[in-house]
């Protein structure tokens, strides 16, 4: 049987699969319907250092393809995490990967610090969420700011660090290479790509604020160029994610040199995708005579 095992910035994990944040929660909800230890890990929820009750509705529109959302990081605070949920994610046997957003240096060098005495695994910088309307994508879009941040959580942040990086950008590689000068140890992407529906009864935009992240299979090519281009350019692990719905599309953004991988929009039309998504890795695998899943990683042959 093929070995689905991966190291991602020293953290092992069972099989290259993550649940993407803000698609799994803290995971409650699916470990009614199967036990999380079939996942490489979580990326739960985006945390931010105080409660945040999130923007008002409607916050979620369907578009072809994809999803349009601008939830707006709603979640019970850092605290509220490290008290209540992280000790139940202890118990369920997969890595687990704090996802922090903030508005200002100081939000993400104070919850990287306090994170950083707990169990977790890893903790993913979300710098690039394109759905509030402060904080977040201001430090994700260019160099000089992404490079800042993240050598400023990196001094408070004793956990492997990952910066997750938003699409909405002229250059992702050099980006990732700012995220990687100042201390990455892996970097995630794509984010959502920013967009927009509007109603044409009411010549409003359908989404009350305004704008939100576009996610889902529409992405996917987007994200695989992205991944691509980045992996080329950094020397530490790239994590795939943005519109992977089926083992072909997680082998594709393998071959264009993930490490490894989030679901996420997939989750929401069929719960079960992730664990799919791995057994028909392991078929690929045994299929072409391949021992290992790190076997694929940045094999495509380019023209």
């Amino acid at each position: 049987m093929a070995d689905l095992s991966v190291e991602l910035a020293g953290v092992t994990l069972s099989n290259p699969i993550i649940a993407a944040s803000g698609t799994f929660g803290f995971g409650k909800e699916y470990a009614q319907l199967y036990s999380l230890r079939e996942l490489g890990g979580i990326s739960c929820k985006g945390i931010t250092l105080k409660e945040r009750p999130g923007n008002p509705p409607p916050r979620i529109a369907e578009t072809p393809s994809g999803i349009l959302n601008a939830v707006g990081l709603q979640n019970p605070g850092v605290e509220h995490f490290i008290t209540e949920d992280l000790p139940w994610l202890q118990t369920q046997g997969t890595a687990i990967i704090a996802n922090i957003a903030g508005n200002t240096p100081e939000d993400y060098c104070a919850m990287a610090q306090r994170l950083s005495d707990t169990p977790v695994d890893m903790i993913e910088l979300n710098i690039s969420c394109p759905n509030v309307k402060e904080g977040g994508v201001q430090f994700g879009t260019s160099c000089a700011s992404v490079a800042a941040i993240t050598k400023q959580v990196r001094r408070f942040c004793k956990k492997p660090l990952m910066v997750k990086l938003s699409p909405n950008v002229a250059d992702i590689a050099e980006i990732a290479k700012a995220a990687e000068s100042e201390g990455a140890d892996a970097v995630s992407l794509i984010n959502t790509l920013t967009g927009m529906r509007i109603d044409i009864e009411t010549g409003r935009p359908i989404l009350r604020n305004n704008t939100g992240g576009l996610s889902g299979p529409a992405v996917f090519p987007v994200a695989v160029r992205m991944v691509w281009q980045v992996a080329n350019a950094v020397r530490i692990p790239v994590v795939g994610m943005g519109g992977v719905s089926s083992w072909q599309d997680a082998v594709e953004m393998l071959m264009a040199g993930a490490t490894a991988l989030q679901v996420g929009t997939a989750l929401f039309a069929d719960p079960y995708a992730p664990l799919k998504i791995c057994r028909g890795l392991e078929e690929y695998l045994e299929r072409k005579g391949l021992r290992s899943v790190r076997e694929l990683t940045g094999t495509v042959q380019t023209w």
